[in-house]
């Protein structure tokens, strides 16, 4: 039986028009009558992910950070941060690539250069990243940098950003999370890993999870569990290595991939 369902939020979960899908807190009721644990697994920073579910905090397990921190009732189970050096070479060589937004993730606050406190990039950070702070340089900042989050606002992130981060392949975890984000990480962490960790701490089997993801992101999380499933909107690459496919996050497939898990008897 299914113990832990793990689940992406942008693409997966939330509608395009970042909203919770029909019928989600009849559906977590259901899985908490049934002792299954949801855990949101997100590029998110942990505050924005409690923003979202601030009436589930003591229910939810918290993946945050493309898993380099996981929360649980307010305990930080682990984590897997990045370092300062590797993060300041990351940012110092992302000074070339042109009009995009790096940000400076830590465990306490995400940081973005004071120069690029403009609307525009507001309006993109702040669905993201809830507790932010400007600085005048990345130097000054006094926190454990779990990754570094780069965006370009034309969409095209592989191009402008992931292809250009070719040197730290080997170094780092460079992962492109959606068409306009990049995540620079820890080389040994990923939503995989994280999901593994979770499973090691807390004795529970590949087989008595479940996970949903559309990006590539998801990739590694999708292949730690039993049952993965891709959203109908998911990148091909995902599709091809998920057991399952459910409709979009436009018509509740999470929602969907949940009954049919229920319906089958598995949770």
């Amino acid at each position: 039986m299914i113990k832990i369902i793990f689940c992406d939020m942008d693409g997966t979960l939330l509608t395009s028009a970042n909203k919770l899908p029909e019928g989600f807190d009849e559906t977590i009721a259901e899985l908490k009558r049934r002792n299954v644990i949801f855990a949101p697994a997100s590029g998110r920073q942990f505050f924005s992910l409690i923003r979202s579910f601030d009436k589930y905090r003591d229910d939810f397990l918290f993946l945050a950070e493309n898993g380099t921190l996981v929360i649980y009732r307010g305990e930080e189970v682990f984590s897997s941060p990045i370092g300062f050096e590797a993060a300041r070479k990351v940012l110092a060589a992302s000074e070339d690539f042109g009009d995009i937004l790096r940000v400076y993730c830590g465990k306490k606050d995400a940081y973005i250069l004071r120069t690029q406190d403009t609307p525009e990039y507001q309006a993109e950070l702040f669905k993201y990243y809830t507790h932010a702070i400007f600085v005048d340089s990345f130097d000054t900042v006094d926190d454990v940098a779990l990754k570094v989050a780069l965006y370009d606002k034309t969409g095209h992130s592989k191009e402008n950003i992931y292809d250009k981060l070719e040197p730290f392949y080997n170094s780092l975890q460079v992962v492109l999370s959606s068409d306009y984000w990049v995540d620079i990480m820890s080389p040994s962490i990923n939503k995989g890993v994280a999901v593994k960790n979770v499973q090691r701490v807390m004795n529970i089997k590949p087989e008595e999870c479940a996970a949903f993801g559309d990006y590539l992101n998801d990739y590694e999380m999708i292949q730690a569990v039993g049952y993965g499933f891709a959203m109908a909107n998911a990148h091909p690459d995902l599709k091809a290595v998920a057991k399952f496919e459910t409709t979009s996050n436009d018509e509740a497939g999470v929602i969907a991939g949940i009954r049919r898990l229920i319906d089958d008897g598995l949770i």
